[in-house]
């Protein structure tokens, strides 16, 4: 986005739409204050413009609503930034709504300049901002009571929704609003101090968990209009392929089939529900032209990746001559990893819905955690200017980044299918099949490495070569993130290692495109904590050495590691567990925060394992809600295992063979262990907590099953047949 557009767009909220929407409010207060992103060095000026900010608006019954810039995915994020609020203004919890906020510049992430929701940066992104915003406006409440009851506003305070005046007197945040709007906006407000917080720091109950159970919670597969009617997109079968042609014949003869279009990802069969344009659907005929990947293989993919391994890569990190001290060392490990392609098996499947104005406007409802790139894309697809497309965000059932799509391709999609359509709302579904067959999947990856250790036991040097497709490549992210043939998101985890080691040597190799590949909850750390937290436990197994003390003995540069090595040694009573138990460990910085977890499991027949028990130590610096800290633990754990007990997209004659969760399986409740989560408010910058769960648990686990059988797995998903 230029700064030209970008303006107009800020404009055309601030002026016009966002007046617009408040002023129903009534004699209410809306908060607008500017706050002037820090953007890194990385980021164009451009990309993250100054604008003014309107996060809060409060109503004359004294309801206070937060406009929330990121989207809500299952993660609580409505709930964490409601608080950041709350504490500041003062407010009656039981009075504070969240809504959507619009997509709209003055929205954008402070870091990335763009609204967006993702790399668990949500809570520490608008921790300031949002208590800014929650003070401003309780400093001018307090100042219209002062000014009512014509009293200095030091001796006034605030509490649970009303402002208080020594002497007993009371007004409500409500009455006070039409008066405190009137108001010039303070300059520089006073945030309060840690200790003094009621809020932030507690577990507080999600703000959306009553809507959701009740069904009142909109998602985008909600979504309903007057006139609305339904698509689903024949796509092709392999990626890539293009239509040739296509006889509609039966197709348009299905009850409720509208409309039959060729559009540029596919065939849309327009209907009146999602049955009739899945019946429409099968019923085409379509000849596919499919291109170059109707050849791909899986097996044949790992050979060329190991071929591309035995030669030297881009390089990620050197220090001094890791080869050269491998080639001396007293005791070597040598390993091969595979990583198959995941997908993100959201549980809403991808929809938005598109409709084309009289006016020339496009009108969109989507789930989306893109919304700053979603505009421009949908834009671009309409033919019209940005300012000319509203988008609103739904409930995510679920994103783990699928829908955070740089080409905005089911958002794209739906304007395209719409665009041919008409003038009639269209919501365009994906069917679980379409987005598991046809969608963006974790790169299929392969990583080889070479450990030496000294005659002690210590590491003395660590190589690895990892190959995988870039998921930076080709889109605007990749002059920031892809620089002298290294994608960043793929060497994460390996290029800093933690762990002392005088000789390191980690590149890159940049695997050929066409699978459309994307970043998958905590991107490269799924793979990079199994490579590191695997082989580290090998070399402790070779030096004799328990695993915890071995990790600590090498982590002295690192405080925060060692402290919750040591919290989580104690708490999962570690190397105590009952007879026929058998444990694991792993520990992996991500995203700012550090989680340390123990597997606990035991063997039944045949290679099979029951995992009982992970017990997490999370260092997040400080924990806004510790409830949602160990909701997104549990979350990350469970979605963990899944991957590395059933997780794979492999391809045959250049299709995916899996397609919905009978051959992608995800964990069932049966299946799923305990997890205990332990904080650590260590007060460090603070990090994220939507991802960092992930990491650690498939090496823990694997680590647990070498215990208990002796067996190491570097291929996963792990099955019963690698542990016999």
């Amino acid at each position: 986005m230029d700064g030209t557009t970008a303006q107009t767009e800020t404009a055309a909220l601030s002026r016009r739409n966002f007046l617009r929407t408040t002023a129903a409010a009534s004699a209410g207060l809306v908060v607008g204050f500017r706050f002037v992103p820090q953007a890194p060095a990385a980021v164009p000026a451009a990309a993250a413009p100054f604008a003014p900010n309107a996060f809060l608006r409060i109503a004359s019954d004294g309801t206070v609503t937060l406009l929330a810039k990121h989207a809500e995915m299952g993660q609580g994020i409505y709930t964490s930034m409601a608080m950041c609020v709350a504490e500041e203004l003062e407010a009656d919890w039981t009075k504070i709504k969240v809504e959507a906020a619009p997509a709209a510049q003055v929205y954008a992430h402070t870091a990335f300049g763009i609204q967006m929701t993702g790399g668990s940066t949500s809570t520490w992104e608008s921790y300031e901002q949002l208590r800014q915003a929650g003070a401003t406006a309780r400093a001018l409440l307090v100042e219209a009571a002062a000014r009512r009851w014509q009293v200095p506003a030091a001796g006034l305070r605030a509490e649970n929704g009303t402002v208080i005046a020594p002497d007993g007197r009371k007004a409500g945040f409500g009455e006070l609003a039409a008066a405190a709007a009137a108001l010039p906006a303070p300059q520089g407000v006073t945030l309060k101090a840690p200790a003094a917080f009621k809020l932030l720091g507690r577990g507080t109950r999600r703000i959306d968990a009553r809507e959701k159970v009740t069904g009142q919670g909109v998602f985008g597969i909600d979504v309903r209009l007057p006139g609305m009617l339904t698509a689903t997109v024949a796509r092709p079968p392999v990626f890539g392929a293009k239509v040739k042609s296509f006889d509609a014949t039966a197709a348009r003869k299905v009850a409720g089939v509208k409309q039959v279009l060729r559009v540029p990802t596919g065939v849309a069969v327009i209907a009146d529900g999602v049955w009739a344009a899945k019946q429409g659907r099968e019923a085409l005929a379509v000849d596919w032209d499919l291109g170059p990947l109707a050849q791909l293989e899986s097996g044949a993919q790992r050979a060329d990746y190991l071929q591309r391994a035995a030669a030297p890569g881009a390089p990620a990190r050197r220090d001094r001559d890791a080869p050269g001290a491998f080639a001396k060392a007293t005791r070597k490990i040598e390993a091969t990893f595979d990583f198959p392609y995941l997908a993100h098996a959201a549980m809403e499947p991808l929809n938005a819905t598109a409709q084309f104005k009289a006016d020339g406007s496009v009108e969109i409802w989507a789930p989306t955690q893109f919304q700053g790139v979603d505009v421009m894309n949908a834009a671009k697809a309409a033919g019209v200017a940005p300012e000319k497309v509203t988008l609103h965000t739904t409930l995510l059932g679920g994103g783990f980044g699928r829908k955070a799509s740089p080409s905005s391709d089911f958002i794209v999609e739906a304007v395209q299918v719409a665009k041919a359509a008409g003038t009639m709302p269209v919501q365009v579904v994906w069917l679980r099949e379409d987005d598991m067959r046809g969608g963006y999947y974790r790169p299929r990856t392969v990583v080889t490495a070479k450990v030496g250790l000294d005659a002690a036991g210590g590491l003395v040097s660590w190589e690895n070569q990892i190959v995988s497709q870039s998921i930076i490549q080709g889109t605007a992210f990749e002059p920031m993130m892809l620089k002298d043939g290294v994608d960043a998101t793929q060497v994460e985890g390996l290029a800093d290692l933690p762990y002392a080691v005088p000789n390191l040597r980690v590149d890159y190799h940049l695997a050929p495109a066409g699978v459309p590949v994307l970043w998958w909850r905590s991107v490269g750390h799924t793979f990079t904590a199994y490579v590191k937290e695997t082989l580290v436990d090998d070399a402790a197994r070779a030096a004799g050495k328990d695993p915890i003390d071995y990790r600590i003995g090498l982590l002295g540069a690192h405080p925060r590691y060692v402290a919750i090595l040591k919290l989580l040694r104690e708490k999962s009573n570690w190397g105590k567990a009952a007879p026929g138990r058998f444990q694991g460990v792993a520990i992996q910085e991500s995203f700012g925060s550090i989680v340390g977890e123990v597997v606990e499991l035991s063997l039944g027949a045949a290679g099979a394992f029951t995992v009982h028990k992970v017990t997490a130590v999370v260092d997040c610096g400080t924990a806004v809600n510790p409830d949602g800290v160990r909701a997104q633990i549990m979350s990350g754990v469970i979605y963990g295992l899944s991957a590395a007990l059933y997780g794979k997209i492999t391809f045959k004659e250049g299709r995916p063979e899996q397609s919905n969760f009978h051959d992608y399986p995800v964990l069932r409740m049966n299946e799923a262990p305990v997890v205990e989560t332990h904080i650590i408010d260590s007060g460090a910058k603070m990090g994220g907590i939507g991802e960092p769960g992930t990491p650690p648990v498939a090496p823990a686990l694997a680590n647990a099953l070498l215990a208990a059988t002796g067996k190491r797995v570097r291929s996963l998903p792990i099955t019963p047949e690698q542990l016999v």
